[in-house]
């Protein structure tokens, strides 16, 4: 059983006691629970069953109605050496409320249990099927080598994998590079080649950066100066938020780890202190605006800086092997987003202030509170010093690398090594941040695979097959552009990361973009940028998403609402403003 699945006892007792248990997925003795959920812990149970050493248990089914559970320490895993008195776990507790439907019979559990058991297998089935129908089931075009049709088929199903998940994102990609090399489609050193990918490390990097960001209590001290300054209305709250989100973005590569880290926590504290609450009706007081406005704004301040998102360094290397070259890329970037991404941040708060209105306009005390948080933090301390050093030389660095001869990926080495010489950061830091080496191991298959996709032609191929049946029905390069663009972005809706979008799309998009005869630079960029604005399009479409749904403050149909409202706002901006910005600057 899964070491998150803690404690379902029964309270022998008190018959009427509930469950204990989170949110328990598992196989009882042909009996599938579907959910039991946490209600109240049985005091009796408490001197036993909350000993740490006790994380794994059996549970069998033992009534035939399956009202009735036998709970077992698992006697392989964590064995509590010197169990102290506490309820018999042999013990059979009924209890008239749980209910357990009917599920699979013990065949079909048996079968789940030695098939493959750590794969979904219906995903997998899928994932598969989708691979070998392009395989053996497409034509092969005579302009592709069967090397070339088999690795686009590997890359069919790692990108249907992907969607569907029939494994953790970073075991599948493992899986699909190991099918690449079993079937020969390529040899080991063109299958690992991404891992000494220079962009792939700086994502790695910039994850630990950020982590230090966090733990020095730098992003909490930023945002709760904005508030102090700002939070005398609600409105100005939001943009307090806002702002501070902008100006720690280039130092926090990843909008997941400041909204987790930094900006949901400081939202909960604000809410909770004007007596809203999450997954409560008074969410809508103040929680449920500043937590929308958040998540509606991250996509702007992602888009603001190349180092703010970990999809938008992918994005520029990508671009790179297809012949798009940007040249000094942190300037670059910032010069063509600053203006959109600006007015996107200062009007994305007050739509939703008229749309998605707060029950509280005014929140007086939150100067006040803010100002008591910064007293209880005391003055800027050791570590953080060292982290706004860090994070100014890293920017300066990224900012004028290719002047000095240092690239962007050696700046980040070099900020890290700071962070860790100085015991800002320990070494148990970076390697407990699995985010960073999941993101090393699923970037590099799919970075590695779309590399020799391009290498053996089948992008190339692609990209004049649409730009051949574009022309054909006489589409203009303006149209074509807005309708690459158009369908890039609600795409979106089909996956559950930015980052995997960038991977499995974002070359395929780019070279049809350049095969109608729109200029490189020009498609490059606003596909990345746009990678960015439709981060909040649903609660899966990005860490932030889920980050801001989870926290309860918002509902599912809110999300969905407000996303595409947003969406289709966001890109008007960027349209009207980034057109004529880019206009002016000679982008096309």
């Amino acid at each position: 059983m899964d070491a998150y699945l803690l404690w379902p006892f029964l309270d022998p007792q008190n018959k009427s006691s509930s469950v204990v248990t989170p949110d328990l997925n598992g196989f009882v003795n042909g009996a599938h629970i579907e959910s039991l959920t946490i209600t109240s812990l049985p005091p009796t149970l408490t001197p036993h069953f909350l000993s740490p050493e006790i994380t794994h248990f059996m549970a069998t089914s033992t009534a035939p109605n399956h009202h009735s559970l036998t709970i077992q320490q698992d006697p392989e895993e964590n064995a509590h050496p010197n169990p102290p008195p506490g309820p018999d776990p042999d013990t059979n507790y009924s209890h008239p409320n749980i209910h357990i439907p009917p599920g699979p019979s013990r065949f079909v559990n048996r079968v789940r249990k030695w098939v493959l058991p750590g794969a979904k297998p219906m995903p997998l089935l899928i994932s598969i099927a989708a691979g070998l129908i392009i395989r053996f089931g497409v034509p092969k075009p005579a302009a592709l080598s069967n090397r070339a049709w088999q690795l686009l088929a590997i890359f069919i199903t790692t990108i249907v994998g992907l969607i569907v998940g029939p494994l953790p994102v970073g075991a599948w990609a493992f899986v699909c590079l190991t099918a690449t090399v079993v079937t020969k489609t390529l040899l080991f050193q063109e299958a690992f080649s991404a891992l000494t990918n220079d962009v792939i490390w700086l994502i790695v990097v910039a994850f630990f950066f950020s982590r230090g960001f966090v733990k020095s209590g730098l992003g909490d001290r930023v945002a709760t100066y904005f508030i102090r300054w700002l939070g005398k209305k609600t409105v100005g709250l939001a943009y307090g938020l806002v702002l501070s989100e902008a100006v720690v973005a280039p130092a926090i590569p990843s909008s997941t780890a400041r909204a987790g880290g930094v900006f949901s926590p400081v939202i909960a504290s604000v809410a909770a202190s004007s007596g809203s609450l999450p997954n409560d009706s008074s969410a809508k007081k103040l929680g449920s605006f500043l937590a929308m406005t958040q998540l509606q704004s991250a996509g702007n301040s992602s888009a603001l800086f190349l180092t703010a998102a970990a999809q938008n360094l992918l994005c520029i290397k990508l671009a790179q092997e297809l012949g798009v070259e940007i040249a000094s890329p942190w300037i670059t970037w910032f010069k063509f987003a600053c203006l959109p991404a600006f007015v996107g941040l200062v009007l994305t708060p007050l739509i939703l202030y008229k749309l998605y209105p707060p029950g509280i306009k005014d929140t007086p005390d939150a100067p006040a509170m803010a100002s008591e948080r910064l007293k209880q933090m005391g003055p800027v301390t050791r570590d953080e010093w060292i982290m706004i050093v860090t994070m100014l030389l890293a920017v300066a660095l990224w900012v004028s690398g290719d002047r000095i001869g240092i690239s962007s990926v050696v700046a980040a080495m070099l900020a890290l090594s700071l962070l860790l010489l100085s015991g800002v950061l320990k070494w148990d830091d970076c390697l407990s941040e699995k985010s960073a080496w999941d993101t090393l191991a699923w970037f590099a298959v799919l970075v590695g695979l779309a590399g020799q996709l391009a290498k053996l032609g089948i992008v190339s191929w692609m990209s004049d097959s649409v730009a051949h049946g574009l022309t054909s029905m006489h589409v203009s390069r303006p149209a074509a552009f807005a309708i690459l663009q158009v369908a890039y972005f609600f795409i979106h809706y089909l996956f559950a990361s930015q980052t995997a979008h960038v991977g499995a799309l974002y070359s395929g998009f780019l070279g049809m973009n350049l095969a109608s005869g729109i200029p490189g630079k020009l498609a490059a960029l606003v596909l990345a940028y746009n990678t960015n604005l439709f981060g909040a399009l649903t609660h899966y479409s990005s860490g932030q998403a889920a980050v801001y749904y989870g926290a309860g403050y918002v509902s599912l149909c809110d999300v969905f609402k407000f996303g595409i409202i947003m969406a289709i706002i966001n890109a008007a901006i960027w349209i009207a403003v980034g057109g004529c910005w880019w206009k002016i600057l000679g982008l096309y």
